[in-house]
């Protein structure tokens, strides 16, 4: 049975504003479309992360991959938007948050000395970029921390897109996932930071780059033609979003399917301003 066909409620719509991207290869938006266009071929490189100017010194230094990546990519797309990152709501969705950290916290444990530094613990919450979003933008608005396994930006979606109809406001949905050292990383064998953010508006604005609407189907999830792009996608949780994207980038309507949650997946419509 289809699940698209028998959905009875009414599908999720937004507006697209903007996107900011970091992966292996692609240091932002600007690199990637051009990739996702075929105007440059994706070439694997280590994935590179801007230091977090907005926050203070002390907080700075303490930043890890994952906060530097999520803060990245948010101020990225709410820079294009020319939006103020302290009026967005946010959704933050990660498979695993900070695999660094959790490598560190059981190497102490592991050892003779247990005693687990304060900052090194609440650095290694799921929640952490959440926080330190806070801090370096002043938001108070409402923010979500979600997490799916490979799931996770479908859930992201999800919920920025649910907020967007039921509340009526622009959500900042921020999706990234990072490495893991050995020996975990034999087990979770995510190869390099990587993450999108996409800021989604109940409306059209100045800045639209396409309408979406999401439902829920059976349909088997889209995959890229190009072997390296596909490898990104399957390799980096988040990273799930770049056929999505890929549509965004050439400006080009059609119909998506993303992976979520077997055997639902996500059906998104894009149609471009």
């Amino acid at each position: 049975m289809n699940m698209a066909t028998t959905n009875t409620t009414a599908p999720l719509r937004a507006w697209v504003d903007s996107i900011g991207f970091i992966a292996p290869g692609l240091p932002d938006w600007p690199a990637a479309c051009a990739v996702l266009r075929g105007e440059q071929a994706w070439l694997s490189a280590p994935g590179i992360l801007p230091a977090p100017g907005l926050l203070p010194p002390a907080e700075r230094r303490r930043a890890s991959r994952v906060v530097k990546l999520a803060l990245a990519l948010g101020l990225e797309a709410a820079t294009h938007a020319e939006a103020d990152p302290a009026t967005l709501a946010t959704v933050f969705a990660s498979s695993g948050a900070d695999g660094h950290n959790c490598h560190a916290l059981c190497e102490q444990l592991a050892g003779g000395d247990r005693q687990i530094s304060p900052t090194r613990f609440h650095n290694s919450v799921h929640n952490a970029a959440a926080g330190y979003w806070g801090i370096a933008t002043h938001a108070m608005q409402p923010c979500q921390v979600l997490c799916a396994f490979d799931a996770s930006f479908g859930a992201g979606l999800l919920d920025g897109l649910a907020q967007v109809v039921s509340d009526c406001v622009p959500v900042l949905l921020i999706a990234y996932d990072s490495e893991y050292p050995q020996p975990l990383h034999a087990k979770r064998d995510t190869p390099d930071c990587g993450g999108v953010a996409m800021l989604l508006s109940p409306a059209p604005t100045a800045h639209s780059l396409a309408a979406i609407k999401l439902d829920p189907t059976d349909t088997a999830a889209d995959r890229l033609s190009d072997a390296g792009l596909e490898g990104l996608r399957t390799a980096i949780p988040a990273l799930r979003s770049l056929p999505l994207l890929k549509h965004l980038a050439c400006g080009s309507a059609g119909t998506v399917v993303l992976d979520y949650l077997p055997p639902m997946q996500l059906r998104i419509d894009v149609q471009p301003c």
